[in-house]
């Protein structure tokens, strides 16, 4: 009996893509799976509903497939990561001293 086989195509020098997700958006996937998983567990022992809690679930499920995907699509494999540290990046520098630069 064989289980599922789910390719991740990496070639040389190549970050791994898995079902269209590049680089870190596998582990960001996983990541909001997870948390998706915990707020089952926690809607569950606060003995919400079932099907209240499935579809809380699922729903909180699709947004962060959604989002990751989109992420994915809109930055790319660098791109996230660029974009979060120009926005780290100061507009303008303002030295009211030349002793920084003697």
């Amino acid at each position: 009996m064989a289980g599922k086989h789910y390719p991740i195509n990496k070639g040389i020098n190549k970050s791994i893509v898995f079902k269209g997700l590049k680089a870190q958006y596998i582990g960001y996937m996983g990541l909001g799976l997870l948390i998706d998983l915990l707020f089952y567990a926690v809607l569950y022992m606060l003995k919400v509903n079932t099907y209240v809690t499935l579809l809380l679930t699922l729903a909180l499920g699709a947004v962060i497939a959604v989002a990751v995907y989109h992420l994915n699509a809109q930055y790319g494999e660098h791109g996230l990561i660029k974009a979060m540290a120009k926005r780290k990046t100061p507009k303008i520098i303002r030295s009211f001293s030349r002793r920084i630069f003697k």
